[in-house]
């Protein structure tokens, strides 16, 4: 006869385990990170400790979670949300959003853009014209994805020379991305872009995939290479999960073709 009492862990204890498991992390080494006992971990796990919220966010941070997880695991545990999440048309992000343009600005006669977390486009520099040249109309449409862009085959794909590692490299660092925190929506992205990547077999000179982007324009082949700048100390979801992509020439022939570009743009 049973007594019809759930024994099964409360959400929090679910949600802390499978944070766990997936960061591979052992309860001593989580109980280190966030200051307190393998113990009480063990027992917030099993349902037979209610932690504090100051607890809750300290496990959140140690486990290297998004601002957008934490609040979730605030939620499962009991507690509001910690971090905003502000429309980035909002007035408390206004100042951002301007230096983000300068930012932008001040980056050419290079592209540079912002994007959202699954390749939104956001905000974007006039020497992004390289970029989207020549690409459909479909692909160019509100909202722009500049991943499927980057790697449509009717979108930048068709004038990158060296598709086949710069393609892989975005693939794989996406997949690392949703490995790490998972999203079907991603999942599905990174799924559709891998069929746009010609498989590859590397050579005895391969060098991994962070290569620099080969692109042919009108003037000839530009050679970029990319850095990706995120808001780590960021308390607002919104603006924690953009990132700055911004392209600088490999060789002087690259930087010149940009230059002259610049110049008849005005």
């Amino acid at each position: 006869m049973t007594s019809g009492i759930s024994t099964e862990p409360p959400p929090f204890a679910r949600e802390l385990l499978r944070w766990r498991h997936a960061r591979r992390v052992s309860q001593l080494e989580l109980a280190s990170r966030a200051g307190t006992t393998q113990r009480y971990v063990s027992f917030i796990e099993r349902g037979r400790s209610v932690p504090g919220r100051e607890i809750v966010i300290r496990l959140a941070e140690s486990l290297g979670l998004t601002l957008r997880e934490r609040n979730t695991l605030l939620l499962a545990a009991g507690y509001a949300p910690a971090f905003t999440e502000s429309p980035l048309d909002a007035a408390a992000l206004k100042p951002v959003r301007e230096a983000l343009d300068s930012i932008l600005e001040g980056h050419l006669p290079y592209p540079a853009v912002v994007a959202g977390p699954r390749g939104e486009l956001v905000a974007a520099n006039a020497a992004f014209d390289v970029l989207a040249e020549g690409a459909a109309p479909e692909l160019l449409a509100p909202p722009v994805n500049v991943l499927r862009l980057a790697l449509h085959p009717r979108g930048m794909a068709s004038r990158v020379v060296n598709l086949d590692a710069w393609g892989r490299h975005i693939v794989e660092n996406l997949r690392a991305r949703s490995v790490r925190s998972p999203d079907p929506h991603l999942d599905a992205l990174v799924q559709e872009l891998a069929e746009y990547v010609p498989p590859s077999e590397p050579g005895a000179d391969f060098l991994g995939f962070a290569v620099p982007l080969r692109l042919r324009c009108p003037e000839g082949e530009l050679r970029l290479l990319t850095t990706l700048t995120s808001f780590a100390t960021a308390v607002d979801v919104t603006l924690a999960e953009l990132h700055l992509e911004a392209f600088l020439p490999a060789d002087r022939e690259t930087a010149g073709i940009l230059r002259d570009r610049a110049a008849r743009r005005g």
